[in-house]
């Protein structure tokens, strides 16, 4: 097994100064194999030169955006990229740059994908986890949104919606590829939209999900948040509309993905892969 760590970066020279040795300490204990993958998000600052320098250290590659594109393009190229070159008993592990997700959750989140979850979330609300430095508004604001998500969608095994530091097993990220497409990750232009539908889509495929207590550490992060709350609040509320619409939208054309996936993979890639899916307008919303 090898374990891939992914992290979107924008901007975050001074994090990734106080991460990247964390993440060596963490994983170098382990007897698995490692590699590190940034996609530097059109960085204008010293980001570029930090990855480089950690190169001597760390097994990293590095995706460079020429221009920033948003955390949903970068999202999608980082998981591409790592689907293209994993192997199917291979842990990926997703979180942020900012220093506010500390590497020391990652043994427990691959703990729990070799107990046989697909996709595992280090959670603020699970019993255990909590967060530290959150403005009240903030804090205030992700609670309604993951209560939102809830009722939305209710994928079972779930309770942080909206956080992005999890473990996914490479086989169905790799399968998921296969199926999706490039829609994978659709709602691409919505702020941080990308979070939520990326288990959505895995919801629909009928992966296991667990989680693990998670502190969010706020209270490390460095910089400013770069979520356009209002961007990111439509964002959630189109992908919404896209996977309940009655006429054509995502849970209607996939309704029978999950258990045609669970008794054949093969079956499922050849009944839903983009080439042969007929599409409806608002199942194509947002650029799929």
């Amino acid at each position: 097994m090898k374990i891939w760590i992914f992290l979107p970066a924008y901007n975050e020279e001074k994090a990734l100064e106080k991460l990247l040795p964390k993440l060596q300490d963490v994983l170098s204990a382990r007897a698995d194999e490692y590699c590190v993958v940034t996609v530097d998000d059109g960085s204008r600052d010293g980001t570029a030169a930090v990855l480089e320098r950690f190169k001597d250290t760390l097994p990293l590659e590095t995706i460079t955006h020429a221009i920033n594109r948003g955390l949903g393009e970068t999202e999608r190229d980082g998981f591409e990229f790592i689907a293209a070159r994993c192997e199917d008993d291979d842990v990926v592990v997703r979180l942020d740059c900012d220093d506010t997700h500390e590497p020391a959750n990652i043994i427990a989140m691959v703990n729990a994908i070799g107990d046989q979850a697909d996709v595992v979330v280090a959670s603020r609300f699970a019993s255990g986890g909590g967060q530290l430095g959150v403005p009240s508004d903030r804090a205030w604001i992700s609670q309604a949104a993951n209560l939102f998500m809830k009722l939305m969608f209710n994928i079972p095994g779930v309770k942080d919606y909206s956080c992005g530091y999890r473990a996914y097993r490479g086989r169905v990220l790799k399968d998921a590829i296969r199926i999706f497409g490039n829609s994978f990750i659709q709602l691409r232009g919505l702020g941080f939209t990308s979070t939520l539908e990326t288990i959505v889509k895995l919801n629909m495929l009928g992966c296991r999900f667990a989680e693990v207590p998670f502190v969010l550490r706020y209270d490390q992060k460095v910089g400013s948040s770069k979520m356009v709350t209002s961007l990111t609040t439509l964002g959630y509320m189109v992908l919404a509309f896209v996977h309940h619409w009655p006429f054509g939208g995502w849970r209607t054309l996939y309704r029978d993905l999950g258990a045609t996936y669970q008794n054949s993979p093969a079956d499922a890639h050849r009944q839903f892969n983009r080439a042969v899916l007929k599409h409806t307008m608002i199942s194509k919303l947002g650029g799929g």
